[in-house]
């Protein structure tokens, strides 16, 4: 294998993790219930393939600040891709995707502060600058917990929508209490999975500040932005 076909297998994993991610969301808003259960089981893919990407690029010693950038950027896309499909569909109010695509927006512009000035998410220049920080946000425990949190949230909301496009093709009728069982542990998921989001969010945003003064040192003062 040659250096620049090892460079593009974590890119064609990411990429692929976004291209799977519209096909589930495409599968989903089809009046197709075995469509729909494919969905699902594709959403377990797409989330599965997270960390997938950096796992290679450490076996082959590609790691860099820039695949780093590019990986965060595609778990917001996919993580948007799917809120947003949902409070479509009607699982999850407008104001799930509102929130977290706003902590997204707010928390990228604070790394992009510290990028600035030579400081990274993650890794050995990283901008956390207290424990609360590494552990809310860099630690192997939070982010798993966050990666569990949204995979039980998408599969559920997924599941929701899948049985009811059984229903409607009158596949089967499920029983009245199992589908509120399934309806109330996928909107409990939910509210797990934004609440993490927002808190694993603050430490960056309380951390950026100090990046807010003063220009970057290799700007030679000059305005960066």
């Amino acid at each position: 294998m040659t250096a620049k076909e090892s460079y593009l297998i974590p890119n064609l994993v990411i990429g692929g993790r976004v291209a799977l991610a519209f096909v589930a969301v495409g599968m989903l808003a089809l009046d197709s219930p075995g469509l729909a259960w494919g969905a699902v089981v594709l959403t377990v893919v797409v989330i599965a393939m997270d960390g997938l990407d950096g796992y290679l690029a450490r076996r082959l010693g590609l790691a860099s600040e820039l695949g780093a950038v590019v990986d965060i950027t595609a778990d917001r896309i996919v993580e948007h891709i799917f809120w947003i499909a949902f409070a479509v569909f009607g699982q999850v109010g407008l104001w799930v995707p509102l929130v977290v695509m706003t902590r997204s927006f707010v928390v990228d512009a604070g790394r992009g502060l510290a990028l600035a000035h030579g400081k990274t998410a993650f890794g050995d220049s990283t901008m956390m600058r207290s424990a609360v920080s590494r552990f809310l946000t860099g630690s192997r425990f939070m982010r798993t917990t966050y990666a569990a949190a949204k995979t039980v949230a998408f599969v559920l909301l997924g599941a929701e929508v899948a049985v009811e496009r059984s229903w409607a093709a009158g596949a089967f009728r499920p029983a009245e209490g199992a589908f509120a069982l399934l309806a109330g542990l996928g909107q409990a998921a939910v509210w797990v999975a934004v609440v993490l989001c927002v808190v694993r969010g603050i430490p960056v945003v309380a951390d950026s500040r100090a990046y807010l003064v003063g220009p970057p040192a290799d700007t030679g003062g000059r305005r960066v932005g």
